[in-house]
């Protein structure tokens, strides 16, 4: 894929955190004084924004149409972590954040993964094909954990519940308010997991072929086997072996689309679905947003993607 080199924040809300103080738009209702909050990348400021409501001002560190795996920090961007009265990221995702989170947040800094309960381990497919020499150089790395875990939205209510909590401790005239969103946010991912469960539980292909593993979560909370073609890291190109083997699985058990995604060259998918002649289609991680993204949310764009996926898996 094309390396992207991503820039936090954007010059007005650098300044914003810089100087310490928040806009009229997002300060807390008390009238001026409410909290900043730094996000790592779209969902958790999504999630953030959706719980702290008008008591913050909430940023991204990821700009839209950035790939947020990739994310690399300006001098200002440091400073605007460092300043922020809470820093929402997530550890492992965001190497360049993680190093910031440990140097400037300290106290400050609150990783989403501990309330997810990240528990998937790497796809092995990626390093299928691999040599001898290879393998044992990602063996000596140790398994990966998936951090994927916004792709199921039952998970990412819990981080929400959580997220009310820390919120509460930076600001308890604020406990209640955050209390009652993180509640709404529960009821609306719920509902929309519901609409997910209903929606996927006819499949006809439970093979899920996408061009990174990033749908794991969500395959399992809805019983698809996901197939990520390059790994955890869209940047990790998988061998031509591997990209064969791939190719030979989606013929024999009936796939009839490999999902490219958003923000992702899908080169690597779209040969994948050459070799086994299948079409391709568009998912959409949520790892940001764009003008092209198939909604102006995370509700929206994953029921965009439940119909991409009621198409592709040709379920009833």
């Amino acid at each position: 894929m094309n390396a992207w080199t991503t820039r936090a924040v954007t010059a007005s809300a650098a300044a914003l955190a810089l100087a310490g103080c928040g806009s009229s738009e997002g300060a807390a209702a008390d009238g001026g004084d409410g909290l900043t909050v730094v996000a790592g990348f779209y969902p958790l400021e999504w999630a953030a924004q959706r719980v702290a409501g008008d008591r913050a001002d909430v940023s991204s560190l990821t700009p839209a149409g950035a790939e947020a795996h990739d994310l690399e920090l300006a001098p200002q961007d440091v400073a605007a972590v460092a300043e922020a009265d809470l820093l929402v990221y997530l550890e492992g995702f965001q190497p360049a954040l993680d190093e910031a989170a440990q140097n400037e947040a300290g106290d400050t800094a609150w990783d989403a993964g501990r309330a997810a309960d990240l528990t998937r381990i790497a796809d092995e497919h990626a390093h299928e094909g691999e040599t001898a020499e290879e393998h044992a150089e990602h063996a000596e790395e140790g398994e990966a954990t998936d951090p994927h875990f916004w792709l199921d939205p039952v998970r990412l209510a819990s981080v929400g519940d959580a997220l009310a909590e820390r919120l509460a401790e930076a600001d308890p005239d604020g406990a209640a308010t955050y209390e009652q969103n993180a509640a709404a946010l529960r009821t609306d991912l719920e509902a929309l997991d519901a609409e997910m469960q209903a929606g996927l539980a006819g499949c006809a292909v439970d093979t899920l072929v996408t061009g990174h593993d990033a749908f794991g979560y969500l395959g399992d909370r809805y019983g698809l086997e996901v197939v990520g073609i390059s790994g955890l890291s869209p940047s990790a190109e998988p061998s031509p072996a591997a990209q064969a083997e791939i190719s030979e699985l989606v013929r024999e058990r009936g796939v009839t689309t490999v999902y490219t995604e958003t923000l992702v060259d899908p080169a690597v998918a779209e040969t994948v679905a050459t070799e086994a002649g299948v079409r391709t289609a568009v998912l959409d991680p949520l790892e940001g947003l764009t003008d092209e993204s198939a909604g102006s949310d995370y509700l929206e764009v994953m029921r965009a993607n439940l119909a991409t996926l009621q198409e592709g898996q040709s379920c009833s």
